[in-house]
């Protein structure tokens, strides 16, 4: 079965209180996407990943490799106005067999294990979904009232979220809600099952300060 990757990489650098885009941002030498892009790259038996970005980032991202003399192959994607309408525009690139992971591109740190636990497992039930269990406690709030939830019952997703593509691009035929937060509600919208599957608790997304400094330190170990 043929294994395909999209990297969304159309985020801005607001919460990072920095004009340069977080995906640009360098992690341990060199930008983020870049360590995104490699992390397929080296341990997944997948076509050349496409890379989803906003018109106003490609000239700075082929600029970006020209300077760290980036060679991996890669196709880019012209992003739409908001994710759904980014991966959709990407799907448009792809066959209707396979699985396809979607990854975003300031997750730099996902292991070769969680890639391919999602592939392998994608391959058997149509979807596989990365999660990590939370280990705080935590409580719904309602108004005034809040109560405490059972945390054994929860997790935070994560990506790659592989799919296979047929059934994928079917679900992205729909039209654009804002309860679209991952590719995984746009899937789950249009009927299917969600798999949910172990991710890496290093496979961190980095969106403020704070997490590029953690992403640094869990680079090095």
């Amino acid at each position: 079965m043929n294994h395909y990757v999209i990297i969304v990489a159309g985020g801005t650098g607001s919460r990072m209180q920095t004009e340069v885009p977080k995906q640009f941002l360098e992690l341990c030498g060199k930008p983020i996407l870049m360590h995104s892009i490699n992390a397929f790259a080296e341990n997944c038996e997948c076509a050349y990943p496409i890379i989803v970005l906003p018109h106003s980032h490609i000239d700075n991202w082929l600029k970006l490799c020209n300077k760290h003399d980036f060679k991996q192959e890669h196709k880019i994607i012209l992003g739409g106005s908001t994710r759904f309408h980014s991966v959709k525009n990407a799907l448009i690139a792809l066959p209707d067999n396979g699985l396809v992971a979607i990854h975003d591109g300031v997750r730099p740190l996902v292991s070769r294990q969680t890639i391919m636990r999602c592939f392998h497992e994608a391959s058997i039930y149509g979807c596989a979904v990365p999660t990590v269990q939370i280990a705080d406690s935590v409580r719904e709030s309602t108004g005034l009232n809040n109560r405490a939830l059972d945390r054994s019952k929860l997790f935070l997703i994560q990506t790659p979220q592989v799919f296979d593509i047929a059934k994928l691009k079917k679900a992205y035929e729909q039209e654009y809600s804002p309860e679209f937060t991952d590719d995984a509600s746009v899937y789950e919208k249009a009927g299917n099952v969600i798999h949910l599957t172990e991710g890496n608790v290093e496979n961190i997304k980095i969106t403020t300060p704070n997490d590029l400094i953690v992403a640094e330190c869990l680079a090095l170990v």
